[in-house]
């Protein structure tokens, strides 16, 4: 009563106000209808819009009460006291969807009409919600009063309404990832909205204005800002007939598919300070017109699969720019003129220079160290060499520095001026020298240090005194290929915050510190492969992470299986010298094992049936032991497992028919066991393999067809030396990526399938790519000789076995058409009829053997196009003919190779074919070059007695001819002579005297 009178009391003096100012007046009279600071009819719209909400989580837990202007998320004006803010931004979530949303933290259901009574509203918020695909009502239109309308993330469905066009004094629009389905949008809405300042519309599909949409856009002359990420177009207009955005600022287009070049109507935006157009498919070169946006401060043309070129010169004299983001393109050439230009600014203001996996080459200019205000350095995936420039150390702000995967080959001490570094990628370059504590001096700040290298060559070593005590703290240490031993690096015995500790291939002998225990460390992950480590195994040590990796690989460690805890994942024991059963409570005690790789040790006994419980495995590998016993029967609850590797044991007894239930394995290999029976029918529904191997075993029965119908995508068969009989499935041939094929040492039968033509997988050249569906090691027969080749080289063999076993008929013509093919073993079967004329086809042939065949006819000469061959025996069948003797022919002088083959004539058998007038030889032993030699000594021989005659007239006829025609020489010659015979005489009667 008491508010109510007051405002009577003011009615006077309002009213006298009222002439000059008529809008208090206005506001005097309306605020009669306030409750408790609160106009009712607002409070009941609003009570009404939380209605039509789901909260699950009791965001609007505190709209109750009768003044609405205290609610959560509600502002009311200080002049009217109206309802002008609705701000319900879901707060368990940031506008990038970058939080950690769980169902029921977002507001839902459907936006009340009742909103419409909210009449002075200028702010709405309802981003990052979930409306679960209700439709944004139209009568968001008639809230003509809106300057902020924000529903980004909201989920809702259909299609932007065209009433929004009403909304002409709107100035900020977000809308991006505002639909939850992908339906299409049109612009014609936009036009009207020439307020606006802000614009977002980012993941809307506006395929419906594929040719307008920068119409529309630039009929918008107060944007500031606009940003349309990833909004399903993939035409960019390279020209406009006039600019009316000129006030932009901000402009967004990134995560795109435009695969035009740049616009030129972009460079006239000369306001621009931020232009982002990552993640496209922009092509050309960077143009010089970039000296254009000289207000640019932030720039991101990172991932367009054609940008190519050098860096232009333009870029370099942009010194209010802070970001600069290049990589993933194809930019070329060297970097000098681009640092060297940024250097020379007065006060360079980058901060962020990424130019990683491009195609730059050259050295790293001294003038890098001139950019003194650079925080992050990204060079990684580039061709640059030579070493780090010494200046580096004048980079006092550098907080992380990415240089893996170039040629880079020095560090220089300098280096270890960096107090504010914090992370350091130097991995899989060629770095070389000694690096020394001064090296790291100042890396007070450091916590990750990458120094990984695949390659196991070494030319990288670590000289640290042992008692220095480095100024950093280390979260993360990765050292792969460099020289850290021979002791265990003492320079870690204060590293108390270690996580990742990997120390590979580091030539460290010995045993693990007990200080390094003591450290009491919470560790994710410690590999240690690839040294000469022995004692105890580390298995004291704590690791804190649900998913920790363990790796001794390669080292000295003996004794028994070691066991850790049951929050480590992955473990690699291989290639040590463990030796005692596998512990039968490995499974118990580790149940959450994803990787067990214990081959390559002298572990003994059965398998654990408690292995059965580690259902999360997806890789086994226990090859390579002394194992016995049968399979056990585990397998039904694998459904993860990829890689089943339990080859090289003295395993016994059948497949389990359990192996049915592994549905993701890819590689299955059992070879050199002592496995028997016929294979279970089961194993058809592992239809993902990519690898079978089952070689070595006693396997019997038919090559079930199943192979060939049930698991399309085999790369590899082996089965080798088993005791399959019958015939080759024909249904082998749809199998159109096998590339090796091993069936050799069986008792198969029946010819081979005139469809072996169909096998493409030996017509085709895989790619790097496809060295992804390969694991392990496989051995296959090539050159006469067992050869194991391991995943990264597996993909390359192309192979096809099919020897001893009971094979009849001819060789299928259509065989020469596996043109990749590497060997080709048909040996020791019964197979008849001519080799096909067109075998010289298989141009990378390197291994062909035929041998203990029936095959009959010449070796066709087509064979001579086979230049890669360098094993080739035709042995012990029926052939004849003239041996071919040219290209590889040459090199294959072996006569055993041809033996057995009464018709073959030629060099290197000692039989002359019809036409030789001599026997030749083999071209070792002298050949057709013997030939031409006797030939050569027959000439020489004459050459010396021609000599010897001429030699013998000159030196007579010059002397006594001389003698005889000229009297002076005659005469002074035979004074000549008594002279000396008087001279004899006297000096022979002085010694006698």
């Amino acid at each position: 009563m008491a508010h109510k009178i007051s405002r009577i009391e003011l009615l006077p003096l309002l009213f006298l106000s009222g002439l000059l100012f008529p809008e208090i007046v206005k506001f005097a009279l309306s605020t009669g209808g306030i409750t408790s600071g609160c106009f009712e009819s607002e409070r009941r719209a609003l009570a009404k819009l939380k209605g039509g909400f789901t909260d699950p989580s009791g965001q609007l837990a505190s709209w109750v009460g009768k003044d609405c202007c205290k609610w959560r998320g509600i502002v009311c004006s200080n002049l009217t006291g109206r309802v002008v803010e609705i701000n319900l931004h879901n707060p368990y979530v940031d506008d990038n969807l970058s939080g950690d949303l769980k169902p029921g933290q977002a507001l839902g259901g459907e936006i009340s009409p009742s909103l419409l009574d909210v009449k002075e509203l200028k702010y709405l918020d309802l981003s990052m919600n979930n409306f679960g695909g209700t439709k944004l009502p139209g009568f968001i239109g008639s809230l003509k009063q809106l300057r902020y309308l924000n529903l980004s993330g909201a989920s809702f469905g259909g299609t932007i309404p065209q009433s929004i066009r009403n909304l002409s004094r709107l100035q900020y629009l977000d809308l991006s990832n505002c639909f939850a389905g992908s339906s299409q949008n049109d612009l014609r809405w936009l036009p009207s909205l020439s307020s606006l300042r802000y614009l977002n519309l980012g993941a809307i599909d506006l395929s419906k204005a594929a040719d307008q949409w920068l119409q529309a856009i630039n009929l918008l002359p107060s944007l500031i800002e606009l940003h349309l990420p990833n909004f399903f177009l993939s035409k960019l207009p390279l020209s406009l007939p006039f600019i009316n955005v000129t006030s932009l600022e901000v402009l967004d287009l990134s995560n795109n598919n435009f695969n035009s070049t740049l616009p030129r109507w972009l460079f006239n935006l000369t306001r621009l300070i931020h232009l982002d157009l990552n993640s496209n498919s922009l092509g050309s070169e960077l143009p010089d017109k970039f000296a254009n946006l000289a207000s640019l401060q932030e720039l991101d043309m990172s991932r367009n699969s054609y940008l190519e070129g050098r860096l232009p010169k333009s870029l370099g004299s942009l010194c209010d720019m802070s970001v600069l983001k290049l990589s993933a393109n194809r930019i070329t050439g060297e970097i000098n003129d681009f640092i060297n230009g940024l250097a020379r600014c007065n006060n360079s203001k980058l901060e962020n220079l990424d130019l990683g996996i491009n195609e730059l080459s050259g050295n790293f200019p001294d003038s890098l160290g001139n950019l003194k205000k650079l925080r992050y350095l990204q060079f990684l995936g580039n061709s640059f060499q030579g070493s780090i420039p010494r200046t580096i150390g004048n980079l006092s702000s550098l907080k992380e520095f990415y240089v893996a995967n170039n040629r880079m080959s020095g560090i220089p001490e300098s280096f270890g001026q960096l107090s504010t570094l914090v992370a350091v990628d130097l991995s899989e370059n060629l770095w070389e020298g000694v690096v020394t504590e001064r090296h790291l001096a100042n890396l007070s700040s450091l916590t990750d240090l990458d120094l990984n290298k695949l390659s196991p060559n070494i030319s990288l070593a670590f000289n640290i005194a042992p008692g220095w005590i480095p100024p950093f703290k280390l979260r993360y240490l990765y050292i792969r290929s460099c020289q850290l031993g021979p002791e265990f690096p003492t320079w870690l015995r204060n590293q108390n915050n270690l996580k990742t500790v990997v120390l590979n291939n580091a030539n460290i002998s010995g045993t693990i510190p007990d200080w390094f225990f003591q450290l009491n460390l919470q560790l994710d992950e410690l590999d240690v492969a690839y040294n000469r480590l022995t004692g105890e195994p580390p298995t004291s040590l704590i690791f804190g992470d649900d998913q920790s990796n363990v790796d001794l690989s390669s080292n000295h460690y003996e004794g028994p299986l070691p066991i850790w805890s049951s929050n480590v994942t992955t473990l690699y024991l291989r290639d040590n010298r463990f030796s005692g059963p596998i512990p039968p409570n490995i499974g118990e005690l580790m149940p959450y094992l994803t990787d067990l790789d214990i081959s390559r040790n002298d572990l003994n006994g059965t398998i654990p049936l408690s292995i059965g419980n580690m259902a999360t495995l997806t890789t086994l590998v226990i090859s390579n032991n002394y194992l016995s016993g049968e399979i056990p029967w585990f397998w039904s609850n694998f459904s993860l497992l990829y890689i089943l590797d339990m080859s090289n044991n003295s395993l016994s007894g059948p497949i389990p028919s359990e192996v049915g239930f592994l549905s993701s394995l890819k590689f299955f290999i059992l070879s050199n066991n002592n496995l028997s029976g016929k294979l279970p029918s089961s194993l058809q529904n592992c239809s993902s393999l990519d690898s079978l191997d089952l070689g070595e075993n006693k396997f019997s029965g038919n090559i079930p067809a199943w192979i060939a119908e049930n698991i399309p995508s085999l790369l590899i068969l082996r089965l080798r030396s088993n005791l399959f009989t019958g015939e080759i499935p024909p249904q082998i041939c749809r199998l159109s990526n096998l590339h090796i094929v091993d069936l050799s040492h069986n008792s198969l039968s029946g010819s081979i399938p005139p469809c072996i033509g169909n096998l493409t997988g030996l017509k085709v050249e895989l790619t790097d790519a496809d060295t992804e569906r390969y694991e392990g090691r496989l051995t296959v027969v090539a050159k006469g000789r067992f050869v194991q080749y391991d995943q990264r080289i597996l993909y390359l063999v192309n192979s096809l076995d099919l020897s001893d076993n009971r094979l009849s008929g001819e060789i299928p013509e259509a065989l020469t058409s596996l043109v990749r093919l590497w060997t080709l073993n048909l040996s020791m079967n019964h197979l008849t009829g001519k080799i096909p004329i067109d075998i010289g086809n298989l141009e990378w042939l390197e291994t062909l053997d035929l041998s203990s065949n029936n095959l009959s006819g010449p070796l066709p000469p087509s064979m001579t196009a086979l230049t890669k061959l360098n094993h080739f025996n035709v042995s012990y069948n029926d052939l004849s003919g003239k041996i071919p003797m040219a290209n590889q022919f040459l090199t294959l002088n072996d006569p055993s190779i041809y033996e057995g083959n009464v018709g073959l004539c030629g060099i290197p058998l000692p039989k002359l074919c019809p036409g030789d007038e001599k026997q030749p030889q083999s071209p070792d032993d002298g050949g057709e070059n013997n030939e031409s030699e006797d030939g050569g000594d027959d000439l020489e021989y004459l050459w010396l007695i021609l000599s010897i005659g001429f030699g013998f007239f000159v030196g007579f006829w010059g002397v006594c001819g001389t003698l005889i025609l000229k009297k002076s020489w005659r005469e002074a010659y035979y004074c000549y002579i008594d002279r000396m015979k008087n001279k004899l005489t006297a000096l022979a009667a002085r010694r006698t005297g």
